[in-house]
């Protein structure tokens, strides 16, 4: 298929009950094949059991050699590490991964692809990553196979990842714990992209959506770095009525939201609209009307479940519409200012929010890299150090965002702007702010004379860009 050019989308089905006796029943209706690529979604994080469940169905089938292609792995999903030992999973694309399963990678066929959520969206529009089956997680369905996050026991919001896969997975199993009885009238997947619907005792606990500390930090040197954040953006002449924003779950990123809009009340601004990952801090801005839209893919906290459930300018949108590099006109591309957190950044303004400084996978590049690429100004925000480990390094462990999409690095020492980035700098400069360069901030973390921690031992994973490129590999340490 020629680069960039969207797969076919499934053909519908039109069954009008499309009721399973159980999971067991519909994945053996699947028609599933040793090797076959199953994808799963992350709405409900590390309150998912559906993932868990489907992989213990998949294993009694006898099936393996499977590639699993989950939107993102959380420590409840620990029972992964054990099909991955016994080679029910031998192959994993995801853009994110915490907990147990970063230690069970070694026992892949392949090294781990870790990608982007819009490099996701992309590879399965464009036919490189097919998906044989999805399944999905689907607070609430009907008979006919409509789903939706916005309502039911486990309500988590936008079904924004697994809008994708419906479309074009060639076979799809929606999982429910509340079946209504009516049709649902305006859901996120329509029935015609759904093949099976399983009603399950739970999908999970939804009290654990929350991501980040769902709350600013009160942390005094956190603050200072979010007040610097948020004057980083009110100088930068983009604060205007309009404005388009989005940050992260941390408690730095959520202090710097909330400056900023204090400084929109005071000077009268209203934006267009915040987008992300919606947390309770943005829904707060929106009600207060300092943003006249929420465009949003997932939810970070219960919050923002219950403006989506009940805000008509909240709105649900699919990864692609989020990040896709190749989607025509995607909403991280119309960002005017996003604020993203780091593990380390290093000299050539690289940001890794991938490994650890242990060796060990922490996260993954999520929407990261896809909005700082696509915003017109990106500000990373971190401290010099954490619990002893220098953050700002000369070079980082594995580089997850690149430093040609970063502008300004902020830390409680001062801030570091992008030499590419002359004209943001004199604006900065002219606004008092402190402006300091990066090679001061390495020094102050104490990193200078570190040497950089070499890994040679075999390939682990491969970080790729949204566009598919290869940004770094992660090798055993």
């Amino acid at each position: 298929m020629p680069p960039g050019r969207p797969g076919p989308e499934r053909a519908p089905n039109t069954a009008p009950d499309k009721r399973a006796p159980s999971l067991a029943a519909a994945l053996r209706a699947a028609g599933l094949r040793d090797g076959a690529t199953v994808s799963f979604h992350h709405h409900l994080r590390n309150g998912d059991a559906v993932l868990n469940m489907g992989l213990a169905e998949l294993a009694a089938l006898g099936l393996g050699d499977l590639h699993l292609a989950a939107s993102s792995l959380f420590p409840v999903h620990a029972p992964l590490a054990d099909h991955i030992r016994r080679g029910t999973v031998t192959r994993l694309s995801t853009a994110y991964i915490s907990g147990p399963v970063a230690h069970a990678l070694d026992a892949l066929a392949q090294p781990a692809t870790l990608q982007t959520h819009g490099g996701r969206a992309r590879a399965i529009e464009a036919g490189e990553l097919p998906i044989d089956l999805a399944i999905i997680a689907a607070p609430m369905a009907d008979r006919t196979g409509n789903l939706t996050g916005a309502l039911g026991p486990s309500a988590c919001g936008p079904l924004g990842y697994p809008m994708v896969e419906a479309a074009r997975a060639r076979h799809v199993i929606a999982v429910t714990d509340c079946l209504s009885p009516t049709p649902l009238t305006a859901p996120e997947i329509p029935g015609h992209q759904v093949d099976q619907v399983v009603t399950v005792p739970r999908l999970g606990d939804a009290g654990q959506i929350v991501s980040g500390t769902t709350r600013p930090t009160d942390n005094p040197q956190a603050r200072h770095i979010a007040a610097l954040a948020a004057r980083v953006i009110a100088a930068s002449g983009l604060l205007a009525d309009g404005i388009s924003f989005q940050t992260g779950a941390g408690g730095i990123s959520l202090a710097a939201a909330r400056d900023l809009g204090q400084i929109m009340a005071q000077r009268g601004i209203t934006g267009s609209f915040a987008s992300g990952g919606i947390t309770g801090t943005l829904v707060d801005l929106f009600r207060a009307g300092l943003f006249r839209d929420l465009l949003d893919v997932q939810c970070f906290d219960l919050a923002a479940v219950a403006s989506f459930r009940e805000d008509a300018a909240h709105r649900a949108m699919s990864a692609s519409d989020y990040a896709n590099p190749w989607h025509p006109d995607p909403v991280a591309h119309r960002l005017d200012a996003v604020i993203l957190g780091a593990a380390e950044v290093d000299l050539d303004f690289n940001v890794n929010v991938t490994l650890g400084a242990d060796g060990v996978i922490l996260g993954g590049s999520g929407g990261h890299a896809d909005t700082a690429a696509g915003a017109k100004l990106t500000v990373i925000t971190t401290a010099l150090t954490a619990r002893g480990t220098p953050k700002i390094v000369p070079r980082v462990g594995c580089i997850t965002t690149p430093g040609d999409t970063v502008d300004v690095i902020v830390t409680e020492a001062g801030l570091a702007v992008n030499p590419r980035r002359p004209d943001l700098a004199d604006r900065l400069r002219h606004a008092g702010l402190p402006l300091t360069p990066i090679a001061d901030l390495v020094r102050a973390a104490g990193s200078d004379n570190r040497p950089c921690s070499a890994q040679t031992g075999p390939i682990r994973a491969v970080s790729h860009y949204r566009d598919g490129r290869v940004t770094d590999v992660i090798r055993a340490p």
